[in-house]
């Protein structure tokens, strides 16, 4: 879908994902794709490839639910120390293109800046604790304390009681289109994905929800400019008409 020119003047609330959305999604593919089956397959003597196999099939069984999600249940699952091995690779987070001007812009517009993320807890500290963004936000929430997924039915009606924000004057930015589709069932008006979470894989290709490449290209200066452009391109043609 072609990316739509944000009508800030619209908004008040405006609601970010973090992996894939803030954050390069390399970080997470590469943990969990490759260094957690590499240390189960050493801690099983079994091969990468059975030991990828063996976790894909851990993870499909909770793909979509709170667990999928979170770091105490794998630590159990996998007797692997999830949150040490994740301290050791944090030199591999790393922030999408212009995150943090497109936030200091947001902020200086007075906005209401919400991190809303399925990420565990201790996962969040520490990737806010390497990128330091945190100021930026009014407030960070991890779904594991509304005990539901984003993607799962009642957490954006649950997040507006607790938060009460307007889901008519609400922009959520994630990376994620199940989370996007429940978001659209719950309310909230304006909805945007990203072109290409991981830096290193291939850009999405769904068309339900306009897409970002660049935040850069959606901050207010930059809307309004594009707004401008267009409003001086029609006069221009309506001249050429008449």
């Amino acid at each position: 879908m072609e990316l739509k020119v944000v009508p800030w003047s619209k908004i008040d609330t405006i609601m970010f994902d973090m992996d894939g959305t803030l954050l390069d999604l390399h970080f997470d593919n590469y943990f969990w794709l490759t260094l957690v089956p590499t240390i189960y397959s050493q801690n099983h003597s079994i091969s990468q490839e059975d030991a990828f196999k063996i976790i894909h099939r851990k993870t499909v069984k909770v793909q979509g639910t709170l667990n999928w999600y979170c770091l105490d249940y794998w630590e159990k699952e996998l007797q692997i120390d999830i949150l040490q091995l994740k301290k050791q690779i944090t030199h591999k987070i790393a922030l999408r293109p212009n995150v943090e001007l497109f936030l200091s812009a947001l902020k200086q517009q007075g906005k209401r800046l919400l991190l809303i993320t399925n990420a565990h807890p201790e996962s969040l500290k520490i990737k806010m604790e390497h990128t330091g963004i945190s100021g930026y936000f009014n407030q960070l929430i991890s779904s594991h304390d509304l005990k539901l997924a984003k993607e799962n039915c009642g957490f954006w009606r649950k997040l507006q009681r607790l938060k009460n924000y307007n889901p008519e004057r609400t922009i959520l930015f994630d990376d994620s289109l199940p989370v996007l589709c429940q978001a659209k069932r719950e309310g909230i008006k304006y909805l945007y994905g990203i072109k290409q979470p991981d830096s290193q894989s291939p850009p999405i290709r769904y068309t339900d929800f306009p897409l970002v490449v660049d935040f850069k290209n959606l901050t207010p200066i930059a809307s309004n400019k594009i707004q401008n452009d267009s409003r001086k391109k029609d006069h221009r043609a309506s001249s050429l008409t008449n």
